[in-house]
């Protein structure tokens, strides 16, 4: 047990360096007695100009109270890529509580419907974006969101429950409810799947595309890796997703 005890205490005093290097603040978003942890950053606050903003989703492993969790799984590589390319943009990293999850649906079925009302985390999450958006007069055409395994679910959900607030989506091995597919022919979404996942199934996204496909969706990219469930190394550090992303805008310039 001390062993173990050491160990935990090292891996608490790496992330909390680790995460005092991403420079974001810890803070707390309460709706009556519920609290969501989250952190935040304010990146290029001196460049002329609206914010953009972007939303991160983690996945299952990283619940919790402790608002340290959610950013590990290669969340480092999202910020290094705001800074290095000089973003003037929110990051806001909410942590989903360990008994909830962002959408409240079972990952290993092959399908799934919306549930009419989102979970009590996606709900606050909500509020939280409509706060922020308001807080530092967000670009509205620049509202960007990406998430990874429940937070990839996640990810879907919220935009199905806001199809005309996000510019774009960069979504790592989640599931979507199918029938919600014409809402979101005009997002663009990049989104990406391992052809051998054991946790969610790669027919999740297989279907989705074929639904957007179906409905007429020409902005979206269903991309399939050589992979199991863990993709988000290989798709956080390749710049080229965020490039992608971040060239999105609502109204584009003709």
């Amino acid at each position: 047990m001390k062993k173990l005890f050491l160990l935990l205490g090292t891996w608490a005093a790496f992330a909390a360096g680790a995460i005092d290097d991403l420079g974001m603040t810890a803070e707390v978003f309460r709706d009556g007695a519920d609290e969501l942890p989250y952190r935040q950053a304010l990146i290029g606050e001196s460049k002329p100009g609206k914010y953009a903003l972007l939303l991160f989703l983690h996945g299952a492993g990283e619940r919790g109270n402790d608002n340290l969790k959610q950013l590990i799984n290669n969340f480092p590589d999202v910020m290094a890529y705001c800074r290095k390319h000089e973003l003037k943009i929110v990051v806001l990293a909410p942590q989903c509580p360990k008994e909830c999850r962002w959408v409240e649906v079972d990952w290993g079925r092959k399908s799934h419907t919306i549930p009419k009302k989102p979970s009590k985390p996606m709900a606050m999450l909500l509020k939280l974006l409509d706060q922020k958006c308001a807080e530092f007069a967000v670009d509205p055409d620049r509202i960007y969101v990406t998430g990874i395994s429940m937070g990839g679910y996640g990810s879907w959900d919220i935009l199905c429950r806001k199809p005309g607030l996000f510019a774009g989506a960069l979504i790592l091995c989640g599931g979507a409810d199918v029938k919600e597919a014409p809402r979101l022919t005009e997002i663009p979404i990049l989104f990406y799947h391992g052809d051998h996942d054991t946790i969610v199934p790669v027919s999740r996204s297989r279907d989705m595309a074929k639904a957007l496909q179906k409905a007429g969706g020409r902005k979206f990219e269903y991309r399939e890796i050589d992979a199991g469930h863990f993709i988000w190394i290989p798709v956080y550090r390749d710049a080229k997703n965020f490039d992608w992303l971040f060239s999105q805008k609502k109204h584009q310039e003709k």
